[in-house]
């Protein structure tokens, strides 16, 4: 079975826990064994996030030579690099020393007419003051917006067209290597008005992109996983409930929040509804039940309505 697993961020780093290597590469390596679980008899594919990681290559940068700092499709592709790093070595350390591994810096065409341009959502960078921001913003074309009492920059977070490096992902997983690629979404590049590729200063969302990945991977299960173990209704309340499994259709009518649950539900609707498979919600510590059929929020079009836990 081709299964591609889209890690969380707190597949690296837990809810307030300092940025330090050390615990990127402990919070890596629990989520290894557990893909390592699944691996006999399956071809993989990882995808992961890297907003927090992105985030720190920034301050970085501004805080050496912020005239000079590196552009956030740079960043991305910095982040591929270290991120993958950490998972082949991982997981090679639990696997045969014959299984192959590959990371791939992957680049993801969007849509230079993308609404998500017109009004940038997604915040990336430290946080300032009123008076600072609003100065960054005239000097550098920045886009800043509020976040709690302090501003912070957005930029915009369009839909993923195209992975380019779709082919080379392909031919690795034919020759049996796990594959770590399209990190954060993806670099995000565009054609400019000679044709020529770029870079932009933009995130896309790492779900939405691993469905697309998994679609056109013709992958037979996605697995995006979270820190909860389903997706629920009434989250937080006393009324609260996981849902079992869903049609795409009936799923989205329950409006998840855009900031959490949200992007999941409508990268599993996605799959589900371009592909006829599975994708499941739900935390790797349950791997091997969703690779069985028997955790997990599953969304497929091959039955009607919601069932719940």
């Amino acid at each position: 079975m081709r299964i591609v697993v889209a890690l969380g961020g707190n597949a690296l780093l837990r809810r307030g826990e300092p940025m330090t290597a050390d615990n990127q590469r402990s919070n890596i390596r629990t989520a290894a064994e557990r893909i390592a679980k699944i691996h006999a008899g399956n071809e993989l594919v990882i995808a992961h996030g890297n907003g927090p990681q992105v985030g720190l290559l920034s301050l970085q940068g501004m805080a050496y030579k912020p005239d000079e700092a590196y552009p956030l499709d740079v960043l991305g592709a910095e982040t591929e690099g270290m991120i993958g790093y950490m998972i082949e070595q991982e997981l090679g350390n639990l696997l045969d020393f014959e299984v192959p591994f590959a990371t791939l810096l992957t680049q993801v065409e969007v849509d230079a007419n993308d609404p998500a341009f017109q009004d940038p959502t997604k915040f990336i960078g430290p946080v300032y003051s009123k008076d600072e921001a609003e100065r960054l913003a005239k000097e550098k074309g920045w886009v800043v917006k509020p976040d709690g009492d302090k501003y912070r920059r957005v930029v915009a977070s369009p839909k993923p067209k195209r992975i380019f490096e779709i082919r080379p992902i392909k031919w690795l997983l034919e020759k049996s290597s796990i594959v770590i690629c399209a990190g954060g979404g993806g670099i995000p590049t565009m054609y400019d008005e000679n044709r020529k590729l770029k870079g932009i200063e933009a995130v896309i969302d790492k779900d939405l992109c691993s469905a697309l990945l998994a679609e056109q991977l013709e992958a037979d299960l996605l697995i995006i996983a979270t820190d909860v173990d389903a997706a629920y209704i009434d989250f937080g309340k006393p009324t609260q409930k996981a849902i079992a499994q869903a049609h795409p259709d009936e799923l989205e009518k329950l409006g998840f929040a855009a900031g959490s649950m949200g992007p999941k539900v409508q990268a599993a609707c996605d799959f589900a509804r371009h592909t006829g498979k599975v994708a499941v919600i739900s935390s790797l510590e349950n791997i091997e039940a969703i690779v069985k059929g028997t955790a997990g929020t599953r969304v497929s079009t091959a039955q009607p309505g919601i069932s719940y836990r």
